[in-house]
């Protein structure tokens, strides 16, 4: 397998020095699953005058496919139950949290503020304010910035940030037309009124109106689109395979190993308790490439092996200015510093978020890619990542379309998603962010690093990414 996605991604337009024996060194989980070393010592990205912003504790409850121990349950559940893990974890005073921000994606009509219906229910105060945002498969990344800015505004010392997916049970419309009539039904003022509407009623008006993970400006699903992606930058479905093989096969070695900190137990009402994620199950090349296409058919390369799949999950995250940590007494994690929003065109650079994000962040922080010791991108599809790794390192993609001299260059296997990815660990679609910068600061921890780079990409064409540095230790 090694050297199959290798001698891949040795044909990339530039010569890539980060493809031969990348896979071997990170599949072996050589350096990772070794006791923690002392990080290197390189510059802090500390910026007079602004103060510095910290993560305390990053939680997620386990993250299920969905129709599993989760499907009978409501979105704030899932963000309360993630809330109580982080105050569990963390003890800190409920009283102490100045505000809570949560992102999602597909929002439940009766708990559209679930930030603050899942806070109420998990006991902070009434006086806490929380809201909800909502940025597609960047909301709790959005989230998180949302409180550093409040925090570097002075207007907040401490802010709780997360995000909850429940895809077990999404809302399903009645038809515009039917929709239309109920609403004119319920203003009829006599019983003659009422009888001739409900006489206009036809069969069709029953069809019901069902979500679709698809872009309202292109009509396009996300899966579609990343079928195309991989096409255009010639990424084989054998390849794909590979990569998702890699995540799953990372994930569960580092499940095994206990490097999943960030996960807490879940009591589920009238279930037994959840205590690890469900969808980490590698499987072999063989029974992958059994699998047909599921977007462009018959020839696509896009299949549910190298896809992320539908997850039920919620994730919290507690940051403060680091004054008010220390005055706490807490020791954090990790610093949150730089980090940029991209957008781009919906219909042929959906998924490519994280390279044009990517060289951006990296400016603005005064870094190169060479000084990130730690990568963690999200894995929407296997392909995605592999056109965003080719995309990023190649000169003719950085000239024609992203305005720049030159690549930014791709991340080396052996630092990049190291402790498997969406692809195996699942991808609830609001919670994702939270996991990815919570999984960097450990990771940073475990392997002796100092600066890690957390990026995403989302519907709508628009991306995210976000420098973070290890804490002090």
């Amino acid at each position: 397998m090694s050297s199959m996605l290798s001698s891949a991604l040795r044909n990339l337009p530039v010569s890539s020095a980060w493809a031969a024996g990348g896979l071997a060194r990170s599949l072996s989980c050589s350096s990772q699953f070794q006791a923690a070393v002392q990080p290197k010592t390189k510059k802090t990205l500390g910026k007079t005058g602004v103060k510095n912003v910290v993560v305390v504790e990053g939680v997620r409850i386990p993250f299920l496919q969905s129709g599993t121990s989760y499907a009978d349950l409501m979105p704030h559940d899932l963000a309360r139950a993630a809330l109580q893990g982080l105050l569990t974890r963390t003890s800190v005073p409920r009283d102490a949290v100045d505000y809570i921000v949560y992102g999602t994606v597909i929002q439940e009509v009766k708990t559209s503020n679930v930030a603050r219906e899942a806070a109420l229910g998990a006991g902070f105060s009434d006086k806490t304010p929380a809201h909800t945002v909502t940025m597609a498969c960047i909301s709790s990344n959005q989230a998180m910035t949302t409180g550093v800015g409040m925090i570097a505004a002075g207007q907040c010392d401490v802010v709780v940030a997360g995000g909850v997916e429940l895809m077990s049970d999404v809302p399903i419309r009645h038809s515009r037309k039917m929709r239309k009539t109920m609403l004119t039904l319920n203003r009829a003022k006599t019983l003659g009124q009422k009888l001739s509407l409900i006489s206009k009623i036809r069969p069709d008006y029953f069809t019901p109106e069902l979500p679709a993970v698809a872009e309202f400006s292109t009509s396009e699903t996300m899966g579609h689109s990343a079928d195309r992606l991989a096409a255009a930058f010639g990424i084989s479905r054998l390849e794909q395979d590979e990569y998702a093989l890699r995540s799953h096969t990372l994930a569960k070695k580092a499940q095994e190993e206990g490097l999943l900190q960030d996960v807490v137990p879940f009591k589920v009402p009238g279930k037994d308790t959840v205590t690890k994620d469900n969808g980490i199950r590698p499987s072999s090349m063989e029974q992958m490439g059994k699998l047909k296409p599921a977007f462009v058919k018959p020839y696509g390369t896009v299949t549910a092996a190298n896809s992320s799949f539908l997850t039920d999950g919620a994730s919290a995250i507690l940051i403060m200015s680091e004054e008010k940590a220390l005055a706490m007494g807490y020791k954090p994690k990790a610093y949150l510093r730089d980090f940029v929003y991209v957008s781009q065109d919906p219909k042929d650079q959906l998924l490519l978020g994280p390279t044009y994000a990517t060289p951006k962040v990296l400016e603005k922080a005064g870094l190169t890619l060479s000084d990130i010791d730690v990568f963690e991108f999200h894995e929407a599809f296997a392909g995605q990542i592999l056109a965003n790794l080719k995309a990023m390192d190649s000169d003719w993609f950085a000239q024609n379309y992203m305005g720049r001299k030159s690549k930014v260059g791709a991340p080396p296997l052996d630092k990049f998603n190291t402790w498997g990815g969406s692809l195996s660990l699942g991808h609830p679609f609001g919670a994702t962010g939270c996991r990815l910068v919570i999984t960097a600061a450990h990771r940073l921890k475990k392997e002796g690093g100092q600066y890690g780079l957390v990026a995403a990409c989302a519907a709508g064409g628009q991306g995210h990414a976000m420098i973070v540095e290890l804490y002090p230790q």
